[in-house]
């Protein structure tokens, strides 16, 4: 469905019945990255939000340049979401720019949230106190900054080099799609250049804000992550206040819940029923 907010209309995948479980994609990808799990949350009890984030997919891109898609403004379409849907406490479950969005939340409203699930993309502080190879791996933030040159690179030959980024993406194809509308990956990369500016990660390391305290937190890496270091997601428990869970998911690449469905499913199961 298809539902109006504010400032933009975003698409919305919702069913199941039970507590809530907010579940967030990121770049590039839109509702459809949890397809696998919305079933298996729905025989759990469970009832599912699944939205498309401004930018992305069928939702909503507006004008306004990169400010429009601060990752702030994605808190605040998420939680009015929330509000139109008369939700009140949930669970929240974000993957890669998702994770990030979903840390959002929690921190504004913690007391709404049961339980944190971060897959891929742990806390900055984190990812900034990885070393050198997470720079390394986080090479293409700063060409995303490059507006025009990054759109031209990455669209250049049919999306070659996009393609080559996503080469272990399951649904490569039909997430690039979408792309080719005129300015949809402008939108889908304004997130980067309103989110980790260049000096976020490769500045000076300044005071970051800790994950809430009464929030418990799972991370999820998986060992064929391309663009995460095991490091960046196990320092996240440094960052946790509240009760601190890590788990290790075995030939997966970054997209770990397409990749390994059954595994991320059984561990988001278990962390659910034990905070629900």
């Amino acid at each position: 469905m298809r539902v109006e907010l504010t400032e933009v209309a975003l698409e919305v995948e919702t069913g199941g019945e039970g507590p809530v479980v907010l579940l967030l994609h990121g770049f590039p990808d839109s509702h459809a990255l949890w397809r696998h799990q919305v079933p298996a949350l729905h025989a759990a009890g469970f009832r599912t939000v699944a939205p498309t984030l401004r930018g992305f997919g069928g939702s909503d891109r507006p004008e306004g340049g990169h400010e429009a898609y601060h990752p702030a403004k994605h808190v605040g379409d998420v939680l009015e979401l929330m509000a139109r849907l008369d939700v009140d406490r949930f669970h929240l479950v974000g993957h890669d720019w998702g994770s990030g969005v979903a840390q959002g939340i929690a921190s504004v409203v913690p007391h709404r949230v049961d339980s944190l699930s971060l897959l891929s993309v742990g806390h900055l502080g984190a990812i900034r106190g990885a070393g050198w190879e997470q720079r390394q791996r986080s090479w293409y933030m700063l060409l995303f900054q490059l507006a025009g040159l990054a759109e031209d690179w990455l669209s250049r030959d049919d999306y070659a080099q996009l393609r080559e980024m996503l080469a272990e993406h399951p649904d490569a194809e039909s997430v690039i799609a979408p792309l080719r509308a005129p300015g949809a990956l402008t939108a889908a990369l304004n997130i980067y250049r309103a989110g980790v500016p260049a000096e976020s990660l490769f500045g000076p390391e300044g005071p970051v804000a800790p994950l809430p305290r009464q929030v418990p937190v799972m991370g999820l890496w998986s060992t064929g992550d391309r663009f995460l270091t095991e490091r960046s997601m196990e320092r996240t428990g440094e960052f946790a206040d509240g009760p601190w869970r890590y788990e290790r998911v075995e030939e997966a690449g970054h997209w770990l819940q397409l990749d390994q469905p059954e595994r991320v499913n059984e561990l988001l199961l278990s962390f659910l029923k034990e905070h629900a």
